[in-house]
Formats: C-alpha cells, structure tokens, sequence
C-alpha cells in the first residue's frame, strides 16, 4: 500500500507538459461596432437622465 501511495504521489507531483501560451491579438474595430457603442452609450444616458428624473425629489 506505501508503494501505491508513493507511486500516486510522484505521479501527481510531475509537472504535466502544457502548450506555450499564446496571448490572442487584439482585432481592430469596426465602424459598424463603433456605431453601435455609440448609440448603445446615448441610449444608456438617456437611461440614466430617465431614471434620474424619476427618483428625484421635489
């Protein structure tokens, strides 16, 4: 049983051989993605002045 033990734990102990790591590469963005984030932002404001508005106190 020690055996067994000790051959399980060098087994683990062994560093496992992993693939290099490659960072990915940023992409450009689009104007079709750029587009988009800027309504998405006007929209989000316009959200938050609704909000604001509405939570607001007289």
């Amino acid at each position: 049983m020690k055996r067994l033990t000790a051959i399980a734990l060098t087994l683990a102990a062994t560093p496992a051989m992993a693939a290099d790591f490659d960072p990915p590469l940023p992409q450009a963005q689009s104007a079709t993605a750029e587009l988009w984030y800027a309504v998405a932002s006007l929209i989000f404001v316009a959200a938050l002045v609704a909000v604001q508005r509405l939570v607001a106190r007289r």
